[in-house]
């Protein structure tokens, strides 16, 4: 490998470099934004193969996919054909791929996320707009309104059977949840609530309030179009409904 900045050139294993030229060494001392791509992947990568460096596998394996791009878009089964790369690794990469996708998408003030039904919507839409199935899932927030997790709890027509109530419960209380929000998209486009829609909502809010955790509001995703619980005064109607069976 020739390195940029010192033009020294190194082929053989990482752990026999300069300490100071080592990517993960350089990293730590430097920060991430100084390493090239190949060193980064290096890192993931962790060992090379005979003859061959990380950083000069890593670097193969880039210029085969065609850049990040085509590493992200790549099948695991094309890269099993690339010499020193296994299951495992291929792993390893895809998920650090999906992890920076991630932080992309997650807004930088995450209360912002539930300051609106507009900006929940906002923030869902290139998450679910593309979704063949319906697809109901539960975003979990703390008592400050920031997101803990976002949590598919089911996919597939969404009816009073297969939303479990107990279980989105159980997952609340697991991950300290003080409050939660509700999405699901309608495949039709159509974004009016069933009757179904409606059950749902307000069950998971009897068992939110018997728990003591909050329901924001549950946003049905449409073609181009949303209906927002909240929005339209259903929240606050089965809030007082919850209200009125208790003192009676």
């Amino acid at each position: 490998m020739k390195n940029r900045s010192t033009g020294k050139v190194y082929e053989d294993a990482i752990s026999n470099w300069p300490k100071d030229e080592r990517p993960r060494e350089k990293l730590l001392k430097h920060g991430a934004h100084t390493l090239t791509n190949a060193e980064l992947l290096a890192i993931i990568l962790r060992v090379g193969i005979k003859g061959k460096s990380a950083v000069a596998l890593a670097r193969q394996i880039i210029r085969e996919a065609n850049g990040l791009r085509g590493l992200d878009k790549s099948d695991p089964n094309d890269l099993i054909i690339v010499k020193g790369l296994n299951q495992a690794k291929i792993a390893q990469i895809k998920a650090s791929i999906e992890l920076g996708k991630r932080i992309l998408e997650e807004p930088e003030d995450l209360k912002e996320l539930v300051s609106s039904s507009r900006k929940a919507y906002d923030f869902l839409l290139p998450k679910m707009r593309d979704l063949k199935k319906e697809t109901f899932k539960v975003i979990f927030l703390n008592c400050k309104n920031r997101v803990i997790d976002i949590v598919t709890a089911h996919e597939g027509t969404v009816t009073m059977s297969n939303v479990y109530t107990r279980e989105i419960i159980n997952l609340a209380n697991r991950f300290g949840a003080a409050a939660m929000m509700f999405a699901h998209n309608h495949p039709s486009g159509d974004s009016k609530p069933s009757h179904e829609d409606k059950q749902i909502t307000e069950e998971l809010v009897f068992a939110g309030r018997i728990m003591r955790i909050n329901v924001l509001d549950h946003l049905i995703i449409g073609d181009g179009q949303y209906f927002s619980f909240a929005d339209e005064g259903l929240i606050k109607c089965y809030n007082t409904n919850f209200d009125m069976r208790k003192s009676s």
